[in-house]
C-alpha cells in the first residue's frame, strides 16, 4: 500500500486535533504513519496510534521547538529521502504552511494547499481545494516526482478513532540538529487568557460583523454566548476594524468551523466568511438587509436590529434556564 505520512504538530504533547483529521484520512489512502518533533512529542504516541498511524517517528529536541521550520524541515528531507512515502500531508496551520513550503522547495516537488480533500488517482492523487471562496473546487492531479505534499484545511475531515488500532511502531530519532546557520527563533510564547470553549471546537457560535455598529456592542454577544455555552467568533470586516483579535476571525482568512449551531448577526454574509462556516449543521441569521446573502444559508433567518432582538433573545433564554 501507499506511504502516507502525517505531519503530527504536538502542544506539550498532545497532538493538535487537525493532527487526528489527517490521520483519519491517512488510513484511507495507505499505510499512515506520523512524525512528531519537539519536546515531549513521545507522549503524542498512543494518541496518533489510536488514530490509526502505524508507525511514529519521534524526535524531541528542544530546536524544533525553538527554532521555527528550518529543523523540521532539514529532518524530514532526510525521512523522505531514506524512507521514500508516496503522500506527505500536513494541517493548514501557521507551522504546517512554513514546513511544507519549505519542504517542497527543498524536495523540488508538489505542494497543493487548502485542501479539503485527497483520494486516490491513476496511480498518484488527486487533491480538492475550493477556489473563490469556495464557490468552484478543483481538483488538481500533480504529475511530478513523488512524494506530493499536501496543506488540508482543519475541519475538512472528521476526526474518527481507528476501529482496531494497536500500538505503533515508535521509532525514537537521534539525528543530530543544526542550529548553528541563521535561523529564525521563538523569542517567547504567550498563553491567551479565554473563557469559554475554543472557537474551533465549539458545538455553538455566535458571531457578529460590521452590522452590530461599534466594538462595545459585542458584549451583548459576550452575554448571550455565555448563556448557550458557546464560543464568539467575528467576521474579517470586525478583525481589520480592529474591534476583535484576528483569533476570532471566521472565513477564508481565517478559522474553518461545524458547529452544532451558528448564530451570525450583523454579518451579510459574503463569500470569505461563509467558506468558513456553511458546513455548521444549523445556521440562524439576524441582519436588518432583508437581502444579505447570508439568508441563503441560513436553516432560520430573522430581518430586524440584533440591538432590539439579541437583548430579548438573552432574557428569553436566562427565563427558560429560570434565571
Amino acid at each position: 500500500m501507499a506511504g502516507v505520512w502525517v505531519f503530527a504538530e504536538t502542544v506539550d504533547g498532545v497532538p493538535k486535533p487537525v493532527v487526528l483529521e489527517l490521520l483519519t484520512k491517512a488510513r484511507a489512502l495507505g499505510d499512515a504513519a506520523a512524525i512528531a518533533l519537539g519536546p515531549g512529542a513521545s507522549k503524542s504516541a498512543a494518541t496518533l496510534g489510536q488514530y490509526g498511524a502505524q508507525k511514529v517517528y519521534i524526535h524531541e529536541d528542544p530546536a524544533f521547538r525553538d527554532v521555527l521550520a528550518t529543523p523540521a524541515v532539514d529532518l524530514l528531507a532526510r525521512l523522505v529521502e531514506k524512507e521514500q512515502p508516496d503522500l506527505v500531508i500536513f494541517g493548514m496551520t501557521y507551522e504546517g504552511r512554513d514546513v511544507a513550503s519549505r519542504l517542497s522547495a527543498r524536495l523540488g516537488t508538489a505542494l497543493i494547499a487548502n485542501a479539503t480533500d485527497v483520494t486516490k488517482r491513476d496511480g498518484g492523487w488527486a487533491i480538492v481545494s475550493p477556489m473563490f471562496g469556495g464557490s468552484l473546487l478543483v481538483t488538481t492531479v500533480p504529475k511530478t516526482k513523488g512524494p506530493t505534499l499536501v496543506l488540508i484545511r482543519p475541519k475538512a475531515v472528521a476526526a474518527e478513532p481507528a476501529g482496531s488500532a494497536g500500538a505503533p511502531d515508535v521509532q525514537t530519532l537521534t539525528d543530530p540538529v543544526q542550529t548553528s546557520k541563521p535561523v529564525a527563533r521563538v523569542l517567547r510564547r504567550e498563553t491567551e487568557k479565554a473563557s469559554g470553549p475554543k472557537l474551533e471546537d465549539a458545538t455553538i457560535i455566535v458571531s457578529g460583523g460590521r452590522g452590530l455598529g461599534a466594538p462595545e456592542n459585542f458584549k451583548m454577544l459576550d452575554e448571550l454566548a455565555a448563556e448557550l455555552g458557546a464560543a464568539v467568533g467575528a467576521s474579517r470586516a470586525v478583525v481589520d476594524a480592529g474591534w476583535k483579535p484576528y483569533s476570532f476571525q471566521i472565513g477564508q482568512t481565517g478559522k474553518t468551523v461545524k458547529p452544532t449551531v451558528y448564530i451570525a448577526l450583523g454579518i451579510s454574509g459574503a463569500m470569505q466568511h461563509t467558506v468558513g462556516m456553511k458546513g455548521a449543521r444549523t445556521i440562524i441569521a439576524i441582519n436588518k438587509d432583508p437581502e444579505a446573502p447570508i439568508f441563503k444559508l441560513a436553516d432560520l433567518g430573522v430581518v430586524g436590529d440584533v440591538h432590539k432582538i439579541v437583548p430579548q433573545l438573552i432574557q428569553e433564554v436566562r427565563s427558560r434556564k429560570g434565571k
